[in-house]
């Protein structure tokens, strides 16, 4: 299946310390794609892997599922740790979601992860309802594009397979049970206005991750996608920062 022109997944060779990019649900490469370029600049080891059904069509991503997602993020993680000495998980929306499962999963081998507007819980009846509307109906009016900057436009699809949808929940509640095994440092990033993700969200790690490990920083004048908006610039600096501060390479 041909792969979108913009979607393709990213990788640079750096340092010893790496950082794991994960995308959105029905989205690309492409929105973290200067995040990470910018990451690569500073002399980090990046991989920004596709996931399954993505950047292609919505019929493929029809045939994918949250494992599908998740393998290929474990997939890039293996691939990072061998030739890194500490890996950062960073991720938009849904990625947050799988950042925060991976490092459930793999423990302090994910030095610490860096979120924006992540993704634990649904909240519009889009996601509460697929389960039953996959039965009916294969696609639903697309989430994308929520971009406060003009002129800018994330490549993402414009329907959203409801199928995929409906394996959701799924991630979201395993997730959310097993949050108090996530004990590196986490970075928020939140946006004052997300048309996509709501305040649930970050309510639901703040009550489950201790103050002293979880930090939330504003993003004021940017909408869901703010890794391409106006506060891009923000959270790539803030984030080379938190791993500069957390890292241990060369440090021993």
């Amino acid at each position: 299946m041909p792969v979108l022109p913009g979607a393709e997944p990213f990788s640079r060779a750096g340092g010893p310390t790496g950082v794991l990019l994960c995308h959105g649900f029905t989205g690309t490469p492409q929105s973290l794609r200067p995040w990470a370029e910018y990451l690569a600049e500073a002399g980090l080891t990046i991989s920004l892997p596709r996931l399954p059904g993505h950047g292609t069509t919505w019929q493929e991503m029809a045939r994918t599922r949250w494992e599908d997602w998740y393998a290929e993020v474990d997939r890039a993680f293996d691939e990072l740790r061998a030739s890194t000495d500490e890996i950062f998980v960073m991720g938009l929306s849904m990625g947050g979601c799988l950042a925060l499962r991976l490092a459930e999963l793999r423990g302090h081998a994910v030095s610490g992860l860096v979120l924006v507007n992540p993704s634990v819980t649904a909240e519009t009846k889009l996601f509460l309802l697929a389960p039953v509307m996959k039965l009916v109906v294969p696609t639903l009016k697309g989430v994308a594009s929520d971009i406060k900057k003009p002129g800018i436009t994330e490549l993402a699809y414009d329907r959203v397979p409801v199928k995929a949808a409906a394996s959701l929940p799924a991630l979201w509640r395993i997730t959310q049970q097993q949050l108090g095994q996530v004990t590196q440092p986490v970075r928020i990033y939140r946006s004052a206005a997300d048309h996509v993700v709501g305040p649930a969200n970050l309510e639901i790690l703040r009550r489950t991750l201790p103050a002293s490990q979880l930090e939330v920083i504003e993003c004021p004048d940017s909408y869901h996608v703010a890794t391409l908006d106006n506060d891009a610039e923000a959270i790539f600096a803030g984030s080379l920062d938190f791993v500069r501060s957390h890292s241990h390479a060369g440090k021993e």
